[in-house]
């Protein structure tokens, strides 16, 4: 297998003392996961940061063979991270991801509206210009994989976006994460936690 694709890194586990092992979002692949030499290392850590957009070209000898990935960074979300609810938005709309989609199964629809939503995450001027994003994200993502999902944009003020999102909680939950390890939707929780200050 040799693949060389624009991507989103989705997840990023440590794996020994200096390596990682990455889960990347691919619009024509979908979800791969590969091993990264030297990914906590000086020279990548700023690099396997979950959210960023990167350049990545992977390799394996065998189906079975977990593939080895050389990454370059395309575009970085992590000045965004430290900000607790951009954070909280960017680390949810992942943490969905990483969870819900299976490997190797393209879904470019999805694979170009997280792109947009974690652009909108992190250069809206408030919340209030991301949420509708993210509701529609996570129904798009329950369409996608079967589930229903109605296709209306979501409209309206900040309280009823944030009916509209409490809505959803129950088919996520239900539908994407139901015997998943890790409690995920703890992660949404937080965030709403969060908008829910600011509704205030």
């Amino acid at each position: 297998m040799q693949i060389r694709a624009p991507a989103i890194l989705i997840a990023a586990r440590q794996h020994g003392e200096t390596a990682v092992i990455a889960r990347f979002l691919t619009a024509e692949y979908g979800v791969v996961a590969a091993y990264v030499a030297g990914g906590r290392g000086r020279q990548l850590r700023p690099v396997m940061i979950p959210g960023n957009v990167v350049d990545v070209q992977i390799t394996a000898r065998s189906e079975s063979q977990l593939p080895f990935a050389k990454v370059e960074l395309v575009d970085s979300r992590g000045p965004f991270l430290t900000e607790p609810l951009p954070a909280a938005a960017i680390g949810w709309a992942l943490a969905l991801t990483a969870t819900a989609l299976p490997e190797r199964q393209p879904y470019p629809s999805l694979h170009d509206a997280l792109g947009g939503l974690l652009d909108a995450v992190c250069h809206a001027p408030s919340a209030r210009g991301w949420v509708g994003a993210m509701i529609a994200y996570e129904t798009l993502l329950l369409r996608e994989l079967g589930y229903g999902g109605e296709g209306a944009r979501p409209q309206g003020e900040l309280p009823e976006l944030l009916r509209q999102m409490d809505a959803l909680a129950g088919p996520l939950d239900h539908y994407l994460l139901a015997d998943r390890r890790g409690d995920v939707m703890a992660a949404r929780s937080r965030l709403r936690e969060l908008l829910g200050r600011i509704e205030k």
